[in-house]
């Protein structure tokens, strides 16, 4: 199996954090792939893969390098960097980081990603920018008109994972991150099941990356930072907020925005982030809710949880139809 020795100093000072880049990324290997993983996927899925694939139709030379990058079982390094930056990095500062990537680096990591030499099509200076230019379409044009509702979902996301942290330690703040990782104790941090020698991260950085799509990977940039991309728990249903008009209009779209993400427990915290109203605002909805008997709550630890009842499920479910906008 492949894993981290993760000293004390390097996990004191590790955190997590959003990466736009990483979302374009995942993104990215969402539409390569092409199938979804959840039905929310499929939707996405069906809005902007034509105009993805009739990009890469028109430009085969990028669509030959995303091939070879996009390995069997290894994603080359240059086109998953470890993220670079504060949480206000923006997708244009990112990006930069691929678009100048050496020629020579490039084709090393394609070398190991095929496990054999690239093609000899793929021999020139401008991948980097290829790569670069691609993740700028899916960017501007499949994530950044729904980035402030996917921005939300993976800060709900970092506070859960930070409230599991203060009560379970890392063990419980790592807890399905990934089919293949876990928290092994004695500082060891197990990222996947492959035979790998283990990383020494002594005096590094390291970051816990959310992602919206359902993908994972990691990255480094050694010796100095490393990064585990996960897949947050929210999952993205569409471009806009799931709220069925018909049930907007009879709880408020407020109300009904909060009832509609209750279909697992989450907190007050997880709620405000997601839905961007304030905490009086969400603390109202939940009460009326508790009393119409809607929602369930209990705590867990230093938190409260809610989350829908069968009532509440098929409120939700008997008003599936067209949606709110946010």
């Amino acid at each position: 199996m492949g894993y981290w020795q993760v000293s004390a100093d390097t996990l004191a000072r590790s955190r997590f954090t959003i990466s736009p880049l990483a979302e374009a990324t995942a993104c990215l290997g969402l539409l390569a792939r092409g199938t979804p993983a959840h039905p929310g996927e499929r939707g996405w899925l069906d809005a902007h893969l034509p105009a993805y694939r009739e990009r890469l139709a028109g430009d085969p030379i990028t669509d030959l390098l995303l091939r070879a990058a996009r390995g069997h079982r290894w994603i080359a390094d240059f086109l998953v960097p470890a993220p670079h930056g504060g949480a206000d990095a923006t997708f244009e500062d990112e990006v930069e980081h691929i678009r100048a990537t050496p020629p020579e680096t490039v084709r090393a990591d394609l070398t190991v990603s095929l496990g054999r030499p690239p093609p000899a099509a793929l021999d020139r200076p401008d991948l980097g920018a290829r790569a670069a230019d691609l993740l700028a379409w899916v960017w501007r044009e499949t994530v950044l008109p729904s980035w402030p509702r996917r921005r939300r979902i993976l800060e709900a996301d970092i506070v859960a994972r930070t409230e599991r942290l203060s009560q379970g330690g890392w063990a419980a703040a790592l807890e399905d991150m990934g089919a293949e990782m876990r928290w092994m104790g004695d500082g060891r941090l197990q990222i996947n099941a492959l035979d790998y020698p283990p990383r020494e991260l002594s005096g590094a950085q390291l970051m816990f990356v959310p992602v919206t799509p359902h993908s994972g990977w990691v990255a480094w940039e050694v010796p100095h930072r490393y990064a585990v991309v996960y897949a947050c728990s929210g999952a993205l249903l569409g471009g806009e907020d799931p709220v069925p008009r018909a049930l907007g209009r009879l709880l408020g779209p407020g109300r009904a925005g909060v009832l509609v993400l209750l279909d697992s427990p989450k907190s007050t915290t997880q709620l405000v982030a997601m839905t961007g109203q304030g905490l009086g605002s969400v603390g109202r909805h939940l009460k009326v809710l508790l009393d119409a008997g809607l929602v369930r709550r209990r705590r867990a630890g230093r938190s409260v949880l809610y989350w829908r009842t069968e009532l509440g499920h098929a409120l939700v479910s008997g008003h599936r139809g067209p949606v709110e906008s946010p």
